[in-house]
């Protein structure tokens, strides 16, 4: 008989939580031996949209954008799940809840004693009566977690529950469809690739493209073209900046990068990994990143980029500048860059989630 697995996420969309239990789920309906189920919203470009031999049950969510509105969406569309799951869920499904954000999957999965696996990706949860509530009910129904790095795990101090660290790595789809790139004698373009969130540093990005006009600036941001043109009204835009809506196809933006940034800002937003910084890496980029986080594991601080605090514009414009316009150590960090590459492979990944399938498996990676 096949062991049936239900996966839930919240937000069906481009970002990195959802990109990893893709990697995750396409590997499980791979495998005779799993059933597998996906709970999410609905959204035809999100990753977890059409992913073969996987069933896939419309979830109902809305994201706003005023906070109280998104509040009353996310209340409610817990609720509805709930009122399915109960009928749904039998003692002998494996649940995995990627994010701590699906709690009514966790409380009905209770209910029905089906044994819980979190994937947690976050730390940052506003507002704080939100966090305390997700992390108590993490405490109290999950049977194993999963944490993306060392920085997660350690921020939320769940030490009775056994837990697990897993990177996150890139799909081996994505490095088969590396493109090449050009041989240049000077190095001027710079990515950023992010949420359209004011706490992802994206004015801090504007202000560093004004700053730098020697340079060319791309914003890829995990939008689409009207919201993105009204975050921006009564904003003027330097004229060495490019925005671009959300992309199914990043490889065109990293073979263009010679630089990539992450530059969210520490005191509302702490990165727990980065993915598009590892995305980066394959393409040799150096990298700029946040001084706190998990990201912090992904990237050796002075030797495949720095760590800055991007509300220290001058800090930043500095070290922009020290890796662009010294050939040496640009090309000393971008050949230590693919060299990292190496701890973030797919495979083991897929590995270690399935020993953690394979009820009462310890695992630690990178191993």
């Amino acid at each position: 008989m096949k062991q049936r697995i239900i996966a839930f996420h919240l937000l069906n969309d481009k970002s990195g939580s959802p990109k990893i239990l893709r990697q995750l789920l396409l590997d499980w309906a791979n495998d005779d031996q799993f059933d597998v189920h996906l709970f999410s919203s609905q959204n035809a470009d999100g990753f977890l949209s059409k992913l073969e031999g996987v069933n896939f049950h419309h979830a109902w969510y809305k994201f706003s954008s005023q906070p109280w509105l998104r509040l009353i969406f996310y209340c409610t569309s817990q609720f509805l799940l709930m009122m399915r799951l109960l009928f749904l869920l039998k003692k002998n499904d494996l649940v995995y809840i990627n994010t701590v954000l699906p709690f009514g999957a966790a409380l009905i999965a209770k209910l029905k004693s089906c044994r819980i696996i979190y994937h947690v990706h976050e730390v940052t949860i506003n507002p704080r009566i939100l966090k305390w509530l997700l992390l108590s009910i993490v405490k109290k129904t999950a049977n194993e977690i999963i944490y993306v790095s060392n920085d997660v795990k350690n921020a939320h101090k769940i030490s009775h529950i056994p837990s697990h660290i897993v990177y996150n790595t890139l799909e081996q789809t994505f490095l088969n469809a590396l493109e090449k790139k050009e041989n240049k004698s000077s190095v001027n373009q710079i990515l950023m690739v992010c949420s359209l969130k004011k706490y992802k540093g994206i004015f801090e990005f504007l202000h560093l493209a004004k700053a730098l006009p020697k340079y060319q600036f791309k914003l890829v941001l995990n939008a689409n073209e009207a919201e993105i043109k009204h975050f921006f009204i009564g904003y003027t835009l330097p004229k060495n900046l490019l925005l671009f809506p959300s992309q199914n196809n990043l490889h065109l933006f990293y073979q263009w990068a010679d630089l990539i940034l992450n530059l969210s800002r520490p005191d509302e937003w702490i990165e727990t990994f980065g993915l598009t910084i590892i995305e980066g890496m394959a393409y040799g980029l150096p990298a700029i990143v946040p001084p706190v986080g998990g990201i912090l594991e992904v990237i050796e601080n002075g030797v495949t980029g720095f760590a800055v605090d991007s509300r220290d514009s001058i800090q930043l414009i500095e070290t922009v500048e020290r890796i662009m316009d010294d050939k040496n150590l640009y090309n000393q960090m971008s050949k230590a860059a693919l060299k990292r590459l190496d701890i973030f492979n797919e495979n083991t990944m897929l590995s270690a989630v399935r020993k953690i399938l394979q009820k009462g498996t310890k695992v630690s990676f990178p191993f």
